[in-house]
């Protein structure tokens, strides 16, 4: 599986928000405290928002937070909002690809994969992330 850094630093991001004091934290402390360059981070967030992922408040006292509790957004949740299905072959759901001959099994291979990341991936909350951190 191949994690893009737009999906790695809106992952950071908002298990950054889920570690967060209640209130708004700006894009800025979020940007320095990933060191995310601050540009792209912006592009992410906005993205993440109108997913519903995280809310925003415009002005001096504005930021971001989590549009709902952090142990409700799966990692799975994330990713799928930004970049589509979890795994895919050539960009093909794994259950839509034909092989023929010797190679007919390699289609349960992608699924069993498919599976078994989407387990992590879907039983893994920012929560479960922000707490390895206070616990560690």
């Amino acid at each position: 599986m191949r994690v893009s850094a737009k999906v790695d630093y809106a992952l950071r991001a908002m298990v950054e928000l889920a570690a967060a004091p209640p209130g708004l934290t700006t894009a800025e402390q979020l940007a320095s405290a990933q060191r995310i360059p601050p540009k792209f981070l912006e592009s992410i967030l906005s993205q993440l928002r109108s997913a519903g992922l995280v809310a925003s408040q415009r002005g001096a006292v504005g930021g971001y937070q989590l549009a709902r509790p952090a142990a409700e957004i799966s990692v799975a949740e994330v990713i799928r909002e930004l970049e589509g299905p979890i795994a895919t072959v050539r960009g093909v759901r794994p259950d839509e690809l034909e092989y023929e001959g010797a190679a007919t099994g390699l289609r349960d291979v992608w699924l069993e994969l498919r599976t078994q990341i989407r387990g992590v991936l879907e039983e893994t909350t920012l929560a479960d992330i922000a707490g390895a951190h206070r616990s560690a």
